[in-house]
Formats: C-alpha cells, structure tokens, sequence
C-alpha cells in the first residue's frame, strides 16, 4: 500500500486549500489498456467516461476508499496500489469543492466488470484518443510516463 504519511499529508494540504471533499480515482491497467466507465445519462455530468473512481467516506484512508471504490464500482479486487498520479479539483453535483487524488492499480483479475452506477465501461488503448476530460487526459499521461520508467 502507499506510505500514510504521504497520504496524510494529501489530505492535510487539501483541506488548507478548502476542499470539502474527497475523492479516489483508479487507472486499472490490464493488457496495455486502462478501464473507463461511462456515467448514466440521467446522473451528474451524464455521459461522461471516466476512471473508476468515489469519495471517502469520513475518517477513511484514501488507500482504504480506493480498493473501495475499485469494488463497488467494478466488482475488481485491487491487489497493488502502486503510483500516486496527481489530483484535480472540481466542484461536485452537490456544489463541493471537490479533489480527486488519483493512483494507478494493479487488480487481482480484470474480469469479470460488474457495474453498480455505470452503465457501459470499455478497455482503452493509451496511444489512441480517449473520450475522457482533459483532467482525466492529464491523469493517464502521468500514468503512460510512470510505465516508461518499468
């Protein structure tokens, strides 16, 4: 798992600069492509693809409400949380100031998916365009360069 401290001093940093709320993302990698989910049309930002990702619970570490998050939205085990890939804030449905602290995963198998509060997911090649937000875009670019490095 990832160091405590260095979660801690994530979530301390985020809520001097007055975010409300926290949430995980996770690039699941499997055969050279990551999981993306697609939110229902009747759901906040409606439509939009991104990583699996939901909030912390209060008193709950980000490592803990990553593997989670990774379960209940995908029915996936997360067997290794390797690296931290950055954040990026928004304002959430509930008008939240919101971070999403995002880290790449290694799952136990990457099948069966079983959707909870998606309603399509897709395996997606790095190397081509992906239909996700430039936030998101930024997040699988630090991913793609953390890889090189192996």
């Amino acid at each position: 798992m990832v160091d405590s401290t260095f979660l801690a001093q994530l979530t301390s940093e985020a809520t001097a600069a007055g975010v409300q709320q926290f949430v995980v993302g996770a690039v699941v990698q499997s055969q050279d492509e990551v999981l993306l989910l697609r939110r229902p049309a009747d759901d906040f930002v409606g439509g939009l693809w991104e990583l699996p990702s939901g909030k912390v619970e209060p008193g709950e570490a980000l490592d803990a409400a990553l593997v989670r998050e990774v379960k209940e939205e995908t029915g996936l085990d997360v067997s290794i949380i390797g690296y931290y890939l950055g954040s990026f804030d928004y304002t959430s449905g509930s008008d939240k100031a919101s971070r999403q602290f995002n880290f790449a995963v290694d799952v136990a198998a990457a099948k069966p998916v079983v959707l909870q509060e998606h309603d399509v997911y897709q395996w997606a090649k790095l190397d081509g365009e992906l239909p996700v937000t430039d936030a998101v875009k930024t997040v699988l670019k630090a991913y793609a360069e953390t890889r090189q490095g192996d």
